[in-house]
């Protein structure tokens, strides 16, 4: 059933927010157990947002009926429906990285202390995302009919259940599923800011800042690997580290090659918390100006780029 056997831990995880979510809402627990409870069960939706954005790039099953209903799944899992994930990612952000039609790009923040912009880069990119998404969707629901079905299938299971589970039990449903999924949606677009701020968007490999640290890729599917993604956008993840190792490690400067995440972190927002460029210079944003279209720029080949992603095959 699996195209890559790997994904039964795709399949783990997905299963793991399932038990989280249904065992804090059936134990109700209490106390410092209850902040934990939440807290595990936010950073496994995570890695469900995480899920969603491997799927929509390269999907799990053979067969197409079986990927349709394991995006409603990752759907559930992370809270938004993920085929409308796929316009904003893969036709703004994969195909004009870090220009001005990528709408996720990482010059839309430009606080002086570099925390701020890590906090806020979310609440920065996120209206430019759902107004190309709500453009894109209305450009391209006669050229993509089955997308837009699946999309719509999609959004009627995340905020029908969302909804029931809020008249249920509105403090339930807010601990162990409307948080989770908040801080998914904030988690998947946030780390982007981590991936490319200070990089070289015109260089071969000095494009994206990698993670390689072997605790958080198990985790986080080899999410680590972000330059050899963003260069082969529909390799299965399983497969990104011997491909990093052949293509990137070789000629990408050291520190982009980050051993780890919180390492990072605490360097880049903490101390010294100076935003740099990957070989130490100051970023400078100069002449940052609106949007470009993305949605016209890629009407003329989304159909045939997204077609088969977009309907679940």
């Amino acid at each position: 059933m699996l195209r890559y056997s790997a994904d039964w831990r795709t399949v783990f995880f997905l299963c793991g927010f399932a038990a989280l979510s249904l065992g804090g809402w059936v134990l109700d627990p209490s106390g410092p157990l209850l902040i934990a409870w939440v807290l595990v069960t936010m950073v496994s939706s995570w890695i469900c947002a995480i899920i969603a954005h491997n799927t929509v790039h390269c999907p799990v099953f053979k067969k197409r009926w079986m990927n349709r209903v394991m995006q409603v799944w990752i759907s559930l899992s992370y809270g938004f429906p993920i085929s409308e994930y796929v316009p904003g990612h893969n036709l703004s952000h994969h195909k004009f990285m870090q220009q001005r039609e990528d709408v996720m790009r990482t010059t839309k923040v430009n606080f002086r202390w570099n925390l701020l912009n890590f906090l806020f880069f979310f609440f920065a990119v996120g209206p430019g995302v759902t107004a190309g998404n709500y453009r894109y969707k209305k450009l391209m629901k006669e050229r993509l009919p089955a997308w837009n079905r699946q999309l719509w299938v999609e959004i009627a299971a995340v905020w029908g259940v969302k909804v029931a589970l809020v008249l249920l039990d509105w403090r339930k449903a807010l601990l162990f599923v409307v948080l989770p999924h908040l801080f998914a949606v904030w988690g998947i677009t946030t780390v982007n800011f981590l991936q490319h701020d200070g990089t070289d968007d015109a260089h071969p490999v000095n494009h994206s800042r990698n993670f390689v640290g072997r605790l958080f890729n198990f985790f986080t599917l080899n999410n680590g690997f972000h330059g050899v993604h963003h260069k082969h956008p529909g390799l299965h993840w399983s497969l990104t580290p011997e491909v990093h190792a052949q293509e990137f490690s070789p000629t990408i400067h050291p520190a982009l090659e980050e051993r780890s995440l919180f390492g990072y972190m605490f360097r880049a927002f903490i101390y010294p918390g100076k935003r740099v460029t990957f070989d130490g210079k100051p970023v400078v944003i100069a002449n940052e100006g609106p949007d470009n279209d993305w949605v016209g720029a890629s009407r003329d080949t989304a159909a045939e780029e997204l077609g088969a992603v977009g309907s679940g095959a």
